[in-house]
């Protein structure tokens, strides 16, 4: 009879314990689900696709700051990024274009490592042009973000840009062309540190990427900008003002009013 009575309270413990089981058991579950990429800001949408040559530094931050210290049109941006992703490994997982799908954006921005000619300009090209396809859909823009090769490899800087010349030529879309901008500043001045680590960009090197897409985005100079804008994350990002000038030249030389190379 004890026993049994045990059992009875057992169960009515259970069963009142069992609205929390399940939303313990529902929580987890869903902190389980990969999340979207969270958007920041109000304003033109543009959604980020990219490695660590987007995230270090916050490169969409930065792009965003400026915007707001322009006094314009404001920019909402939203990133899915991993470390060492290739396009088409993004492609692949297919969490991009289901956001794309979800329709809202105003820019889908497309970057991966520094891109040789060969296998991983192909690929580059056949998933740009995969992503293209879905930009299409939501009546966005496509843009590449064109980024550099490591220190130690100057010499493919040239292949790099033409890779992803062909690949905003592929898709019919617009050409950031930021390496093209660090190879300007070096004209201007051998010595600019744009390398944090002689892969990753310098403070001064995302700074320099970001004044690229606000050109290109905004289709006006990024000369006079603010050398210290502070993000929306609440990060100051300080450049002096004398190498802020000489970055904003260089990326006005490859953008307003000048071919992209």
């Amino acid at each position: 009879m004890r026993l049994s009575l045990d059992a009875s309270r057992a169960r009515r413990a259970l069963r009142s314990l069992w609205p929390v089981i399940s939303a313990c058991l529902l929580s987890a579950c869903l902190s389980g689900t990969p999340a979207g990429p969270q958007l920041l800001g109000e304003g033109t949408r543009i959604l980020f696709i990219g490695n660590s040559l987007t995230y270090v530094n916050d490169v969409p931050g930065i792009l965003q700051a400026l915007a707001d210290s322009a006094g314009g049109e404001k920019l909402a941006v939203a990133s899915r990024t991993l470390p060492d992703y290739a396009l088409i490994d993004h492609w692949t997982d297919g969490v991009a274009q289901r956001e794309i799908a979800k329709g809202g954006w105003g820019w889908v921005v497309m970057q991966q490592g520094w891109t040789p000619a060969g296998i991983y300009r192909d690929t580059l090209r056949l998933a740009a042009r995969n992503f293209a396809t879905e930009i299409r859909k939501i009546g966005a823009k496509g843009a590449m973000y064109q980024t550099w090769p490591p220190s130690n490899r100057r010499g493919d800087f040239a292949g790099s840009i033409e890779s992803y010349r062909l690949a905003a030529e592929d898709i019919g879309g617009v050409l950031f062309p930021v390496a093209s901008a660090w190879l300007s500043t070096w004209e201007k001045d051998p010595g600019v540190q744009l390398y944090s680590d002689g892969l990753h960009a310098s403070v001064a090197g995302s700074y320099l990427a970001a004044l690229v897409m606000y050109a290109r985005i905004f289709e006006r100079t990024p000369v006079g900008l603010p050398a210290t804008v502070r993000t929306h994350d609440g990060v100051t990002v300080r450049v002096d003002p004398s190498l802020a000038l000489t970055l904003q030249e260089a990326a006005a030389s490859v953008t307003v009013g000048a071919a992209a190379r």
